[in-house]
């Protein structure tokens, strides 16, 4: 049966992954096992998905473009057991997921589209307690962000939020070339391993994105002045952190001893 290749919509941000050493190198990252469940974002053509398949001999994809769907199934017959997901990852509930199928974690793979990259991972975090680990391909200036180290230009909410729920590991770059059509920008891999129990913080999480969110919402300003609806100068001094500090120069553990005095 002759599966044409699918066009690329612009409104899901598709750029579909075609060069196979690329493809080849995140399976790798990856290394699926055929006990493991796991799930993929936004699976596209299934350049991804069919290797992924064959090496875990089941996997749940998460699909919102309806017209991909049909294609999927029909290729993946014979490789292994695809179920697909049609939703809004968004809204899909990753705890709820891993309890169903009775599977303590998940694991999670895909290329994100570009445009809601930060609401995904924001998601996932959220349910970092089922999922043993994600590797995921993004714009290779957010995986930059994601690793960033306090004092970079780069370092931001998404750096602190992410490596307080995370390890984050950068592992390697995708020209524009590997894609189709080639976005404007380079790619990255990265993996994200949720952090054991013991070593998660135990801020309220509520308080804690407050306090990041108004903290680098206007990176130039003091923390005391950036803060001031949150927190009094009295406070900050309390979390052990000068009033006259910017939020880049605090590292994630720092946020986390201001979220409990907020």
């Amino acid at each position: 049966m002759n599966h044409s290749p699918a066009r690329p919509k612009k409104s899901f941000g598709q750029h579909f992954l075609r060069e196979r050493r690329y493809i080849e190198r995140i399976v790798a990252a990856v290394a699926p096992r055929a006990d493991d469940f796991v799930v993929e974002i936004g699976p596209g053509e299934g350049a991804l998905t069919l290797p992924l398949l064959a090496a875990a001999g089941r996997l749940t994809a998460i699909e919102l473009d309806t017209d991909l769907i049909p294609s999927l199934q029909a290729r993946a017959a014979g490789v292994g057991e695809l179920s697909i997901i049609h939703a809004d990852v968004l809204k899909v509930d990753f705890s709820a997921l891993a309890h169903r199928h009775g599977v303590e974690r998940l694991r999670l793979a895909g290329n994100l589209p570009y445009y809601i990259s930060s609401p995904i991972l924001f998601h996932c975090v959220e349910h970092a307690a089922a999922i043993a680990d994600m590797h995921f391909m993004l714009q290779k200036e957010v995986v930059d962000r994601m690793a960033a180290e306090p004092g970079s230009k780069v370092y931001g909410r998404l750096s602190v939020m992410l490596q307080l729920a995370c390890r984050v590991e950068p592992l390697f770059t995708v020209p524009p070339g590997a894609f189709r059509p080639p976005p404007k920008v380079d790619s990255a891999v990265v993996r994200l391993v949720p952090l054991e129990p013991a070593q998660r913080h135990d801020a309220d999480p509520a308080r804690l994105h407050a306090v990041v969110k108004a903290a680098f919402a206007q990176r130039r300003k003091t923390l005391g002045n950036a803060l001031g609806q949150l927190l009094d100068a009295d406070a900050i001094r309390r979390a052990d952190i000068d009033p006259k500090a910017r939020a880049e120069t605090l590292a994630p553990a720092d946020f986390v001893r201001l979220a409990k005095v907020a």
